[in-house]
Formats: C-alpha cells, sequence, structure tokens
C-alpha cells in the first residue's frame, strides 16, 4: 500500500512540477496588473483569467497524458481537459488531473489495438483520426459528467463551511477551506460564503473573524518555507520566489502546485490553519473588510484599531505551525525526485496498469 501511495504521489507530483514555471508567471502577472495590485493595468490585467481557467489546466492534462502515453497521449489528455474546463465556472484543476491521465491511458490502448493491424499508408490518417474521435468522446465526457461532479464538490464545501462557521466551530473549518482551497476553491468559499458573512457582522460589530478564515497568508507561508528548508529539486528552489508573490502580493494561488505535488502536505496548511483560527477566535479578532489580494499589506490597510497584535499574531502562529508540520513530514516523507517523474517518457497509472 505505501509502495503505491508513493508512485501515485509520485505520479501527481509529475504532473504539476513541470509545470511550476507557468504557475509563477501566471502569480506574477497577477501581483503586479489586477486591480489592487502593484502597478494596475487593465489591459495586462486580461492575461489573468484566461491564464488561470485554460492555460494551467490545459497543461496538466497534457503534462498527464504525455506521462502516459508520450505526446498523443499528451494531446489527448488537454483536449479532454477542456470538456471539464469550459462545464464548470470555476478553475478545473481536479478535473484536469483526472481527464489528462485518463486520455493518455485510453490512447495508449487504443493503440496497442490497432498496432500492426493498420493498412501500409494508412497509419497517418488513422493515428490522427483515433485520437481526433477519442478527445471528441472525453471532452463530451468531462463537460457531461466530470464537471458537474468537481462543481458540485465545490457547492458542497461552502455549504460545509457555512455550516460550521453559523454552528460557531471556527477553527474547525480550516479542515474544509485549506483542501478546498488547494483545488483553486478559494474565490469561491471567500467571496461566496464567508465575505457575505463578514459584512453581516461588520455591520454589527465593526469586524468580522469571517474575513481572516481564508484570506491568512501565514500557513502558505509556513508551508513555502518549510519546502525551502527541507524540501528539494524544483519545489525547494522555487520557493523562495513563490513566498515574495505569496506573502507580499497575496497571490495564495502559488502555493496550491506545491500540495498538489506531494498531497500529504495538505496537513501542513489545515494545522497552520487551526491554530490561527482558534487564536482568532480566542483573541476575538476580524478585521473591517476582505483584505484582496491575501497580502500582508492588504491586511495591514483593513485591521481595525486595537486588533494589530491579535490578527498580527495569527499570521504567525500559523506559519510557524504550517512550516513545523510541514518540515516533519517532507523528513519523514519526502518528495519524489522529479527526476523520476519528470524524465519518464511513459508510465501506468496506478490502479489502470
Amino acid at each position: 500500500m505505501k509502495e503505491k501511495l508513493q508512485r501515485f504521489g509520485g505520479f501527481l507530483a509529475g504532473m504539476i512540477i513541470p509545470n511550476i514555471g507557468a504557475f509563477i508567471a501566471w502569480g506574477l502577472i497577477t501581483a503586479l496588473f489586477i486591480p489592487t495590485g502593484w502597478i494596475p493595468n487593465e489591459k495586462l490585467a486580461e492575461l489573468v483569467g484566461p491564464m488561470i481557467v485554460y492555460l494551467l489546466p490545459v497543461l496538466i492534462g497534457y503534462t498527464g497524458g504525455k506521462m502516459v502515453h508520450g505526446v498523443r497521449g499528451g494531446v489527448v489528455g488537454a483536449t479532454a481537459a477542456m470538456g471539464v474546463i469550459v462545464g464548470t465556472s470555476i478553475p478545473m484543476f481536479l478535473g484536469a488531473m483526472i481527464m489528462g491521465p485518463l486520455g493518455g491511458w485510453l490512447m495508449k490502448k487504443i493503440d496497442d489495438v490497432l498496432e500492426d493491424k493498420i493498412p501500409v499508408g494508412f497509419e497517418m490518417l488513422i493515428n490522427n483520426f483515433s485520437a481526433g474521435i477519442l478527445a471528441v468522446i472525453l471532452a463530451l465526457l468531462g463537460y457531461f459528467a466530470v464537471a458537474p461532479v468537481v462543481q458540485a464538490f465545490s457547492d458542497g464545501a461552502g455549504k460545509l463551511v457555512d455550516l460550521m462557521v453559523n454552528a460557531k466551530l471556527l477553527p474547525l473549518a480550516a479542515i474544509i477551506i485549506e483542501p478546498a482551497k488547494i483545488l483553486f476553491l478559494n474565490n469561491a468559499l471567500n467571496h461566496g460564503v464567508l465575505a457575505p458573512l463578514g459584512v453581516a457582522a461588520v455591520e454589527e460589530s465593526g469586524k468580522a473573524i469571517h474575513f481572516l478564515l481564508e484570506t491568512n497568508p501565514g500557513p502558505g507561508l509556513g508551508l513555502l518555507i518549510a519546502f525551502f528548508v527541507a524540501g528539494k529539486g524544483m519545489l525547494k528552489e522555487s520557493a523562495p520566489g513563490s513566498m515574495i508573490i505569496h506573502f507580499l502580493g497575496g497571490i495564495h494561488e502559488i502555493y496550491f502546485p506545491y500540495v498538489l505535488a506531494h498531497p500529504i502536505m495538505i496537513l501542513s496548511v489545515i494545522a497552520g490553519g487551526f491554530a490561527a483560527d482558534l487564536w482568532f477566535v480566542i483573541m476575538d479578532a476580524g478585521l473591517v473588510a476582505t483584505p484582496s489580494p491575501g497580502s500582508i499589506f492588504a491586511y495591514l490597510a483593513v485591521i481595525p484599531k486595537g486588533q494589530h497584535f491579535a490578527v498580527l499574531t495569527g499570521v504567525v502562529i500559523g506559519a510557524v505551525v504550517a512550516f513545523l508540520v510541514g518540515s516533519l513530514i517532507l523528513k519523514v516523507n519526502p518528495v519524489r525526485a522529479e527526476e523520476e517523474t519528470e524524465e519518464e517518457e511513459s508510465v501506468a497509472v496506478p490502479g489502470l496498469g
């Protein structure tokens, strides 16, 4: 079981790690050019949406398919990913991580069946049409079957967070919020669930703890520091730049691929989020508005008078706890070396043979 889990984790890492550069590029563009960025630019900010909605999931789908069956698998995987991308209104990273390898695996099986059965002179025609037809089928499958399931998961996560908030179980909300963030559902949770509750609370008391639950940059910072201190390879080398984008630029999405590459690290940010939220509850901390983007500078701008110690200490607690838990995890269960995942031209999808 341990070996299978390691293989599965290595396979996920193989889909994410080669694309870290694209995530960093998107993070920089977002931090710089959005209306609340460092140098706002309306035209250049138009890059942000298409990159996170289309480019990054397609890259993941292509990489997943290529790992299973080379370039042909990558092409089918990327096309299949478009089905789930268009089928929802949220960034479809989870769907791409499903459809990409599935497309590569099915293409491999079809090629195995057709091998040595194609008449001479018809190889290119049959190969192209078999890939095209399979890609159409998978794109439709993603649109009508996979996308609604992932969308339902997103809606369910929002309802769970809402229930926990209403039940006064705010620290436990981290158990739902942090995994949902990793699947790029952070904006749906923050603006769809927590922000409306926070606005109502501000009208009553002048501050709201709801604005702290999803936006806290501490746990993500602690995770990235853990990768820098105890990680290896590209994840370690790219961590410092990601820290700047995340903590100073407020683009939390930049650390999500690090968790996707080594899923057990979700425990790090859950622990950090839980500890910080517990502190916020004890100290009755709150903000006057949602920090956007979630950088430490945006936090400083919306902390009410007399709340700086409570809020900033919570950020530090989240970072320290996430770092300690993340470092321990990386020492006990280190990331599989990317050389073993990036350079494999063809690997078997765990569970599929």
